[in-house]
């Protein structure tokens, strides 16, 4: 367990016996975050399709935590809601981070009828539905931490990617509603909006010269986001730390909104 040396208080950013829950944990941010609540302590619940997790929960085994591994299509909203409730039957979940989700990019003339709902069904009626599911103990017991992982296109329009600019303003505007139905039950729910980070999503633009250079030349860092980045800010909206933060949504950009 982690203390304070000076007082041999226990630190606000400890996760020791914390349970915390997140979807799609097999790469990108999603394992960076996992990972870093179980550096933390926390011990996690890994959800997400099948066969995509193997990895991360090797490396949070090797951390010395316990994992799970739960399968399930975070697009299928009735999976959602079973899902939620064998894990609630099971588990007592102190973390619950909405990681899960997925990025089309098409002109916006070219969106279909399926291409935009599959990105909403994931990126914002599981993410909600989840929730739903997931809070209503903790608001019950008195205590929880919700992050859900948004967007700078939370903030902005973004190009050629409608659907997920629309999920990311649902996921703060889920946010900060929940935050203020929640909050007086001792329940924190907060937001992450990652900047420019070097995953797959990001690949078509560090691929492209250009707008690489351009991107770069506006973020004050001077370098892509990496999954460490996130992980620091969601280890510490899931810790006591951040007891009194609610409804915000935490830009981590390495300067890009500020230029």
């Amino acid at each position: 367990m982690s203390t304070d040396q000076t007082s041999g208080r226990r630190s606000p950013f400890d996760l020791s016996g914390k349970l915390a829950v997140v979807t799609g944990a097999g790469r990108g941010l999603g394992q960076g975050v996992a990972l870093g609540l179980a550096e933390a302590g926390a011990d996690l619940l890994l959800v997400g399709r099948p066969d995509r997790q193997t990895e991360t929960e090797k490396l949070i085994r090797e951390l010395g935590r316990d994992v799970e591994v739960i399968d399930l299509d975070m697009g299928d909203h009735v999976a959602v809601a079973a899902t939620a409730a064998q894990i609630s039957a099971s588990h007592e979940v102190d973390i619950l981070v909405n990681n899960a989700g997925i990025i089309d990019r098409h002109d916006t003339v070219d969106v279909t009828d399926e291409s935009w709902n599959k990105v909403l069904d994931i990126n914002l009626s599981g993410l909600f539905f989840l929730t739903q599911h997931l809070g209503r103990p903790m608001v019950e017991r008195g205590r929880g931490k919700i992050v859900s992982i948004a967007s700078l296109l939370a903030f902005q329009g973004g190009i050629r990617v409608i659907s997920y600019t629309a999920s990311k303003h649902g996921v703060a505007g889920i946010t900060k509603a929940l935050a203020n139905e929640w909050g007086a039950y001792g329940v924190q729910v907060n937001a992450i909006a990652p900047g420019y980070m070097a995953t797959d999503n990001t690949t078509a633009l560090r691929e492209d010269a250009d707008r690489s250079r351009a991107i770069l030349d506006r973020i004050p860092a001077g370098r892509w986001g990496s999954p460490q980045d996130v992980a620091g800010a969601a280890v510490f909206l899931s810790s006591a730390a951040a007891d009194y933060v609610n409804g915000h949504v935490l830009v981590v950009d390495g300067g890009w909104m500020a230029r």
